[in-house]
């Protein structure tokens, strides 16, 4: 059995998988807020009410908005800033009394996708959360690409190319992807209902994809987060992104994530190849 663990901002939610992915169980709880010790609390106790309920032991993956540091092991990057600093992988070892994997949420969206989701069994799959922040994600052969500074696939604190407007994004960078694709500056720009809006978030979009393409090259782009719900972008970008590509002919494609808001949860408990 695998249980995977997202860890939000504003709730915490855990899924107990088989072996061939079908969903055994699901609960949430709300996160502690600003309060490190009960937010472990929070997750070991879950962990443990789901093995009660089950009858089974299982391996335990985390998803995280964050990353954990190679030098310090601390976490570091996180919006949930009260994780920053914070030992996280080793208190909850020490709480559940077991090895436990942690991952960048992104990364475990982009996990989900690629073992069992909208790209399973391709190669190279990049993934995309375009939500209240914008986060990105490698998987290669079905292996999460954290990188040695564990932060690979973070395209959305890039500058946006084609861009002059260089304000300030909260990592204290200017002119982020970010504070262009989020769902927050979608809506800032009229986007819920302007044509003119939406056009400008299609061309921006294409040309923050593409240069992810023209460096991964991935076989397959999925999309997550609530941006990812406006059907016309799965025509329009990749329309748009051949301008971009240093190719003649584009083959990546852009997909529609299949487990919506159950992708990351999943993709944290698919950390493990092999259920315990």
């Amino acid at each position: 059995m695998r249980l995977g663990i997202d860890l939000g901002g504003t709730k915490t939610e855990i899924i107990a998988l088989d072996d061939a992915g079908g969903e055994l169980l699901r609960r949430r709880v709300a996160t502690p807020r600003g309060d490190y010790p009960a937010t472990v609390a929070a997750i070991a106790g879950l962990v443990a009410a789901a093995e009660h309920e089950l009858g089974r032991r299982g391996t335990v993956g985390v998803g995280i908005p964050g990353a954990e540091s190679r030098v310090t092991g601390l976490i570091k990057n996180a919006n949930s800033t009260w994780l920053i600093g914070q030992p996280l992988r080793q208190d909850l070892e020490r709480a559940l009394g077991r090895e436990v994997r942690l991952a960048n949420d992104a990364n475990c969206f982009a996990l989900s996708e690629a073992v069992d989701g909208a790209a399973a069994g391709l190669e190279v799959v990049f993934g995309v959360i375009l939500g209240t922040g914008v986060g990105g994600g490698i998987v290669v052969r079905g292996q999460v690409v954290a990188g040695a500074n564990a932060i690979a696939g973070e395209w959305g604190h890039n500058p946006m190319p084609g861009e002059h407007h260089h304000a300030e994004c909260y990592c204290g960078r200017r002119g982020c992807i970010e504070l262009y694709l989020s769902g927050p500056a979608l809506a800032a720009d009229g986007g819920a209902g302007s044509e003119e809006a939406l056009q400008r978030y299609e061309r921006r979009l294409a040309r923050a994809l593409a240069q992810v393409i023209n460096i991964l090259d991935p076989d397959a782009i999925v999309l997550g987060g609530g941006v990812s719900n406006i059907d016309r972008l799965y025509d329009n970008v990749p329309e748009l992104w051949r301008a971009h590509v240093f190719s003649d002919h584009v083959a990546t494609r852009l997909l529609k994530n299949r487990h919506g808001d159950s992708s990351g949860v999943r993709g944290a408990a698919w950390l493990w190849e092999k259920a315990a």
